[in-house]
């Protein structure tokens, strides 16, 4: 019986233990399932809020927030301190997991909660000097005494929302997980900033390129990969002058002229792409401007927006923010609208580092030998011993490659590395430019706001009821002599360090056309007249093209108006292409699958719609005709990129027998008719293979795959895939898990209105019905109105409840 017992008790315990115990992704399932305190607690209803009172430390005075029938927060302080404090505390409320995750992301902190598995990632953003650009990031902000008020207040906001955070009421991930929060700090604001920089300008082609350089040289590289493309419609209007004497320009290093006379980073994803436009009160039905504007980024659950209302005595202000960053980042007030889109500027450069010897405390720079620093980088591990990594630093900045057994050494057997030149490294300020927009009454505010912009560099675009309308593709942008850091540089020469900064007041901007719009869609900036060089490659001119032709025939241009631009599924690049591809096609040469596809494909309208079979049909064959063309640059011993879509068309429509239509595994000598027919039936019979015969399993919607997944991919919380037009080419730029994360169009005017959605809902709680309620709205290419109350005590049948905030 003893023995029985014993055996009895050690079981319980054993089982007890193995409740609270995480297993790999496995969470403590006696903790998840706790009635008290597990996931049962995160169910929330379309109803479950009602009037509410709360007395928090560190508050000034009363702060009223109102949350409409979509759980947007509205929120009114009587003054300044409380109101990012109020944004901080209602921020981590809906969002505080996203904040957590991403922050932790942009540290290299994700192994101290997924384990070894993250380690990579970890040592990759250590390596990039993410916390160092972090660091000096907040050294700028605070040096700006109302930014110091700003980035301290909203961290008090979101630390008050943690300390009175029971267990029970974590957001559902951290107890998946089994980890708790922890305190919000300033830095935590200015990894938001790195993060994005990461995104929008952390990607560089310069490793590929610069082993394209090797393998082909550089008069066929100067021929493929060219600086300016073959269709260009740049942001800044064709032939603008420019009212300013330019810097001189540095002249390139020795090194770099010698490579040019014939001599892994994080690629760079192209197709992506964000819309922006703002339409001159000529040209629209109300008489004033109107603004749209629909970034696009990945697109996830939670989304990477927080919608809300924000108003004291000197702002009131709406639009969206970034869980973790004060301010409005996109959106409008009483006078002025502004939005942003990726300017795609090089400002990421990468420098091969000699060192001295194996010890790596000295390396070679302007014909000497110079001191190395060296941070130690700690990275905790769940479940196992810390890793400790050693990055040197330069003057460049982090050496983020530099071992031996993975790169290169010189003929003397001296170790190298490659340092990274990053401008996310830098101080700044951005949030001072939102701070001031937030605030903004016209045209010279949004000119003086834009001071103060660093990283990544964007499209600003503006309007206002004064009916100004501007763009200016604002950031630091470094003075550079052309093709600078196209490929990796020679670290030990001077010369082909950055040499200054253009000027601000000389970056390229344009304030009221005579077309009467101003728009960007990633593409390049501007024209050859302009004496600086940004960068070589920039989105391709297919979504800017559509906008600038379907903006210049447009009159009485309405919200409604934008709001279908923006939906816009029109294919530039089929128009261009198409029918030189169909000249080529011998219809007697076909089976019927391929004869079939080929009738679909020649009466398709040239509309990535979610029903069409022949956009489906065309993306798959001039995909297949690209890989054909280009199989020299498909080589497993060494990583190549390909040329561009753009020079490929030039390719296809203005020289039908380059020899790159040759395949080189095989004896024939192919031209451009052999590749084209070959890429036909090849990728026809792979659509008959993977969907059957043509029909309703060809519909572009379900051939391609679009999904929006949770933000660290937990299954069951994203969307699966769903049937939608688009693509990376069109307006509507909806490809994969990547599209517009916020549409907005506002109509500027006496009285202000604004219009916009997000794909999900402003709670990060999968268990919420305010998760994912606008989802359908913006799947179906609607707007929602937006609330802008101008005080607390307005009427609005849309105010559903009310939350006050008042001090101990």
């Amino acid at each position: 019986m003893k023995i029985l017992t014993f055996v009895s008790t050690f079981f319980t315990l054993l089982l007890i233990w193995a409740l609270q115990t995480k297993f790999g992704d496995i969470p403590p399932i006696g903790k998840f399932l706790n009635p008290s305190t597990g996931f049962w607690q995160n169910a929330e209803s379309k109803s479950a809020f009602s009037e509410e009172n709360l007395q928090l430390d560190g508050l000034q005075d009363k702060v009223t927030i109102r949350y409409d029938e979509h759980r947007v927060p509205h929120i009114f302080a009587t003054n300044d301190h409380d109101l990012y404090y109020a944004q901080g505390y209602i921020t981590a409320r809906d969002r505080l997991w996203q904040m957590d995750i991403q922050t932790r992301s942009a540290a290299g902190r994700l192994a101290e909660i997924a384990g070894p598995k993250a380690l990579d990632i970890d040592r990759y953003h250590r390596r990039m000097g993410m916390t160092y650009g972090a660091e000096n990031t907040v050294k700028g902000m605070m040096k700006e005494p109302a930014m110091k008020v700003v980035i301290e207040a909203y961290t008090d906001g979101v630390n008050s929302y943690i300390h009175h955070l029971s267990k029970k009421d974590y957001p559902i991930e951290f107890k998946l997980l089994d980890y708790a929060p922890e305190d919000w700090k300033p830095i935590n604001c200015a990894y938001l900033l790195k993060l994005m920089s990461e995104t929008l300008a952390g990607g560089s082609d310069q490793f590929a390129m610069t082993n394209n350089l090797k393998v082909f040289g550089a008069k066929t590289i100067n021929d493929l990969f060219p600086d300016h493309a073959f269709h260009e419609d740049p942001i800044i209007p064709v032939d603008t002058k420019w009212n300013f004497k330019p810097l001189p320009i540095p002249k390139p290093s020795a090194g770099f002229i010698a490579q040019m006379t014939d001599n892994k980073p994080k690629e760079r994803v192209p197709g992506i792409g964000s819309n922006n436009m703002a339409i001159a009160g000529s040209k629209t039905a109300s008489g004033y401007p109107i603004l749209a504007n629909d970034p696009h980024l990945n697109l996830t659950f939670p989304s990477i927006w927080y919608q809300m209302q924000m108003s004291s005595p000197t702002v009131n202000v709406y639009g969206v923010t970034l869980p973790g960053a004060p301010c409005i980042v996109i959106g409008f007030n009483q006078n002025i609208s502004w939005g942003v889109t990726n300017v795609d500027a090089d400002v990421l450069d990468w420098y091969q580092i000699k060192f001295k010897d194996k010890n790596k405390n000295e390396y070679w720079y302007n014909n000497r030998w110079n001191k190395t620093q060296k941070r130690v980088e700690t990275i905790n591990i769940r479940g196992e011993k810390p890793v400790y990594d050693t990055v040197i630093y330069t003057h460049h900045g982090p050496v983020v490659y530099d071992n031996e057994s993975q790169k290169p050494r010189d003929r003397d057997n001296i170790p190298v590395g490659d340092a990274l030149r990053w401008i996310a490294h830098d101080e700044s300020d951005e949030f001072m430019t939102f701070y001031l927009l937030n605030r903004g009454k016209n045209y010279d505010d949004y000119r003086k706001a834009l001071t103060y912009f660093t990283a990544p560099a964007q499209n600003f675009i503006f309007a206002d009821k004064e009916k100004d309308i501007a763009i200016t593709p604002t950031g630091k942008l470094p003075l550079k002599f052309k093709d600078q850091g196209k490929f990796i540089m020679d670290g030990s020469d001077p010369a082909n360090d950055w040499q200054g900064w253009i000027p601000f007041d000389q970056n390229p901007t344009v304030k009221n056309p005579p077309r009467g719009f101003v728009s960007s869609a990633n593409q390049a900036p501007a024209d050859t007249t302009y004496p600086y060089y940004i960068n070589w490659k920039f989105e391709l001119y297919d979504r800017a093209k559509r906008t600038n032709d379907l903006l210049t025939a447009m009159k009485n241009v309405t919200v409604d108006s934008l709001r279908l631009l923006q939906m816009d599924d029109y294919s530039m690049r089929a128009h261009d292409i198409l029918p030189a591809m169909l000249n080529y096609i011998d219809a007697s040469t076909l089976n019927k699958t391929q004869a079939e596809a080929l009738q679909i494909v020649t009466k398709w309208d040239k509309h990535f719609a979610a029903n069409s079979e022949g956009a489906s049909i065309f993306n798959a064959w001039w995909l297949r005709f690209f890989d054909l063309v280009w199989d020299e640059f498909d080589r497993g011993d060494i990583e190549l990129t390909e040329p561009t879509f753009d020079r490929t068309e030039k390719l296809l429509l203005t020289e039908p027998n380059s020899k790159w239509f040759d395949i080189a595994s095989t004896p024939a000598k192919e031209n451009c008719a052999d590749i084209v027919i070959r890429s036909f039936k090849e990728s026809v019979n792979q659509l008959e293979k993977k969907h059957g015969k043509p029909g309703p399993k060809w519909q572009w919607g379900d051939v391609k795959d679009t999904r929006i997944n949770h933000l660290a991919n937990l299954p069951g919380f994203g969307t699966g895939h769903f049937s939608a037009a688009g693509t990376g080419a069109v307006i509507n730029a909806l490809k994969g898990g990547n599209g517009p994360s916020w549409r907005m169009v506002v109509q500027l005017g006496p009285q202000v209105k604004g219009f916009g959605v997000f794909p999900g809902g402003e709670s990060g709680n999968p268990g919420s019905y305010y998760y994912e309620d606008m989802f359908e709205t913006w799947k179906n290419g609607k707007l929602n109105e937006l609330l802008f109350l101008q005080s607390p005590d307005e009427k609005s049948d849309r105010i559903k409840s009310t939350l006050t905030l008042s001090s101990k």
